[in-house]
């Protein structure tokens, strides 16, 4: 009988590391009149099955690593196996005689695309199965003619632990007992067309290596035990369009690090951050990705790991107490989320089960001219599931507050970068990519309706209409789109001489034409300051006084026009060199006068734009802001007001370094004004140049405005005023 059993053709292919079936031999089966348990264990010298009458030794085949075991009654299971390796006894439980893992209504949600808490079913799952410890693995990879789990738990032998198909929904899953939260694994597959062998990370891990390992972690459930209760049940009832949004864009690698250059943990960066944040009056810290990647130089945006974040700065629940932390200083988390695009290496999400799965096959839809990465297939459910299980992971089981989408323009536009006859068209024949447009409206949709009060903010340097406007209205439905017109025209204006800036006056008023089309954030983000771009601080031109008041004036005037906010880290202190993520902020030019006048200029800011409603209430409405005067290019002088929460502020801006004195505004209403905020004070670093604290209007019409007042414009400065009866 055992010599036939070799001329079984499943047999064969199990042997030869094949098979897709692994369990219509392995396990226990009927067989002539009994039962008969089989198992494959090529280290094996001898084995035997665990009966009610006590260990029965097993048969080996021929001379090939299959056992058998013939039993006239059936073993009852769960029954262990023991086998011996030169005088080395093994015990544990035959993964074989264990039941299929995941319904069949799951495997139909995630064949459809929705399986919203895929990462609750797919990986590595630590649970129990017939009273039995182990982890239940899986993963998709339809094209795979057979899938096995590898890992320290057996010497990383494919031939080990092959998993059972589930047929067409090219998913393949297999307990494991025995293995515990800490074992290191892959995936190994063997290519259905090719025969080619891959060993895979899992993209649905919850924890890999710590770089430059690409392995998987069996990661234990959370113990962290959330403090942020009131938190979240008040984002539940945020107006977040009428309440400031302040942002520290935050790069953890480069942030600090100790004296020996290593990096601060998740826990000990939280301490740190939330207390310099909460100072400063950032209302939220958005990071750059924390998400798993194995290049330090990609800052992040080369993502492998879509569950996980990165091991450099600690554990799940390291960043979830990061979380927890910044919460209870009452800062918000939001987090870099890169859905456009993923990187090559073999080890991870390409090829993923030796053809492009995650991916298009045609490269003209496939691969990324400018970053060498590759683009996700979003017309396939099974990607589209992946990817939205990831967005909802993070908001689930880490409670950040949003999501910052990077690279949308990429995503929509199937020319993106590229030449003619280098793309396809849509079906349409147009160059818009209709997949990844419904993937992101539903991107939108699901985080809202699950999580009220989450933001999702849309990088998009284009004019595509209606981003940050809802689905049901034809928009992608995002709640925030980066404002990057805004951004490049205000630093070619402020890095132009004063003495040219008359001549191109028409780029600080333009954005007012378009302020009110999406809600927008006003960034001066990571990608301004590095590659040769020079630091905020450095863009200025001018002598070492004139760089830092430009500096100081740039950020009054974000501060004040339209828009929430985002500055990237060490632009509150004007660094003076680009941004260098292999080592921390130059944080002892603190203890420079103006570099200190710079962080306490952006401390006073945003206090003044959380605090006053009329900086902040009306941010996407045109009936919040009124130009007092935009023409007044000879004098690079803007002046306007903001309205909100019944109340209004008077902002003027002088782009020059000549004071204006006797500057003739039209203001709304008659009485007393008090300056909150001058740019020049001596505070900060300037001249000491402004009205005394305080100045009285005078009936005189001025620019159709029945009162009016003379007021000094400092040089290079922003000086807020405010009625007395606001104050």
């Amino acid at each position: 009988m055992m010599s036939s059993l070799l001329q079984d053709s499943r047999v064969t292919a199990l042997i030869e590391s094949r098979s897709h079936d692994p369990f219509g031999i392995l396990g226990q089966h009927a067989e002539n009149g009994g039962w008969e348990i089989r198992a494959f264990l090529p280290e094996a010298q001898r084995a035997s099955v665990e009966t009610p009458d006590g260990p029965l030794l097993m048969d080996r085949v021929g001379s090939s690593a299959l056992f058998t075991l013939h039993s006239p009654t059936r073993v009852p299971g769960p029954y262990r196996i023991f086998w011996e390796r030169d005088g080395v006894r093994h015990d544990e439980f035959d993964p074989y005689c264990f039941g299929p893992i995941i319904s069949d209504l799951d495997l139909h949600l995630f064949g459809e695309g929705k399986l919203r808490e895929a990462y609750r079913v797919f990986g590595a799952q630590l649970t129990t199965i017939d009273g039995v410890d182990g982890v239940a693995f899986t993963t998709w990879a339809p094209n795979a003619e057979r899938a096995s789990v590898v890992g320290d738990f057996n010497g990383w032998d494919g031939r080990r632990h092959p998993m059972r198909s589930r047929g067409s929904s090219g998913v393949w899953e297999l307990f494991v007992p025995g293995v515990a939260a800490g074992a290191v694994y892959k995936f190994e597959f063997r290519n259905r067309q090719t025969g080619a062998v891959l060993v895979k990370s899992d993209p649905f891990a919850r924890a890999y290596e710590h770089r430059p390992g690409t392995a998987s972690v069996v990661v234990a459930p959370s113990t962290h035990r959330w403090t942020d209760g009131a938190w979240t049940a008040s984002r539940l009832h945020w107006d977040w369009l009428h309440k400031p949004i302040s942002c520290y864009e935050v790069h953890l690698g480069s942030w600090r690090r100790h004296g020996d250059g290593s990096y601060y943990g998740y826990r000990e960066a939280a301490g740190v951050l939330a207390n310099y944040a909460r100072d400063l009056h950032f209302t939220h810290v958005q990071l750059m990705p924390v998400s798993e990647h194995p290049l330090d130089e990609s800052w992040g945006y080369q993502t492998t790991g879509y569950f996980a974040p990165t091991s450099r700065f600690g554990s799940p629940d390291d960043f979830r107490a990061f979380v927890d932390r910044m919460h209870a200083e009452g800062i918000g988390v939001i987090v870099d989320w890169v859905p456009a695009h993923f990187p090559r290496d073999d080890w991870a999400l390409a090829r993923y089960d030796g053809t492009p799965l995650f991916e298009h096959e045609d490269p003209r839809l496939g691969s990324h001219p400018d970053w060498g990465t590759l683009i996700f297939n979003y017309g396939r459910n099974e990607v589209r599931g992946f990817l939205l299980s990831s967005a909802l992971c993070w908001l689930d089981e880490f409670h950040v507050d949003g999501l910052r989408v990077d690279a949308v323009a990429s995503m929509l536009y199937l020319d993106y970068s590229r030449k003619e006859g280098e793309w396809v068209p849509n079906r349409h024949g147009g160059r818009e990519n209709l997949d990844a447009i419904e993937f992101l409206r539903e991107l939108n949709v699901l985080v809202h309706e699950r999580h009220p009060g989450a933001l999702t903010i849309a990088e998009e340097s284009t004019a595509w209409p209606m981003v940050s406007r809802p689905t049901y209205l034809g928009g992608l439905g995002f709640s925030l789109k980066w404002n990057m017109g805004w951004m490049n025209d205000t630093l070619r204006y402020m890095e132009d001489d004063p003495i040219h800036r008359r001549y191109h006056h028409d780029m600080l008023t333009f954005s007012q034409l378009y302020a009110y089309t999406e809600n927008f954030v006003l960034p001066l983000s990571h990608d301004e300051v590095v590659h040769g771009k020079h630091s905020l601080l450095d863009k200025m031109p001018g002598d070492p006084w004139r760089k830092f008041a430009n500096l100081r004036l740039l950020l009054t005037y974000q501060a004040t026009h339209p828009g929430k906010k985002l500055l990237f880290m060490g632009g509150e202190f004007g660094q003076g060199e680009e941004w260098n993520a292999t080592r921390e902020l130059a944080w002892s030019l603190l203890d420079v006068p103006w570099h200190a006048g710079i962080c306490a200029a952006v401390k006073d800011l945003n206090s003044l734009y959380s605090s006053l409603p009329a900086l902040h209430a009306r941010d996407f409405e045109h009936s919040g802001f009124d130009w007092i005067d935009c023409n007044d290019a000879d004098a690079s002088v803007l002046t306007f007001i903001r309205h909100g929460g019944g109340q209004f502020v008077v902002v003027i801006l002088n782009f020059t370094p000549v004071p204006r004195y006797a500057y003739h505004i039209g203001v709304p209403e008659a009485g007393r004004y008090l300056e909150i905020f001058n740019g020049d004070s001596a505070l900060y670093g300037g001249s000491n140049l402004g009205n005394g604290g305080a100045i009285e209007t005078v009936d005189e019409p001025h620019l159709g405005r029945q009162h009016s007042m003379y007021v000094l414009a400092p040089p290079l400065a922003g000086v807020i005023l405010i009625p007395e009866r606001f104050a």
